[in-house]
């Protein structure tokens, strides 16, 4: 989208903007370990309880839950669900790494 009017804007250079970007960048990966992290956790208590790693209900409720958070903070839902699916792979195979049938680092 194309802001005419850029008055209201503070006097912020392209720079500096680009560094508060950079900053939430490094938020998001650092949270993206976190999520890896509690997936490991997850895949333990599965393991332990003869869980299938795919939770398809789930994997549901979860897509369900971000496309409402986005509509209600004005994103692109659509886009953010592509990007959650991304992050429950990422987490599956996360879980299949901990349960000894994956290849990741």
């Amino acid at each position: 989208m194309f802001i005419k009017n850029l008055d209201h804007v503070l006097p912020m250079t392209l720079e500096t903007v680009r560094e508060e970007i950079n900053t939430v960048d490094a938020h998001i990966i650092r949270l993206i370990a976190q999520r890896q992290a509690l997936a490991g956790k997850i895949a333990h208590i599965k393991i332990h309880n003869g869980m299938p790693i795919h939770d398809k209900k789930r994997t549901t409720e979860v897509l369900e839950n971000v496309f409402t958070q986005a509509v209600e903070s004005k994103i692109d839902p659509v886009a953010v669900q592509k990007i959650f699916e991304i992050l429950i792979a990422m987490s599956e195979d996360r879980q299949r790494e901990c349960s000894g049938e994956g290849n990741l680092p």
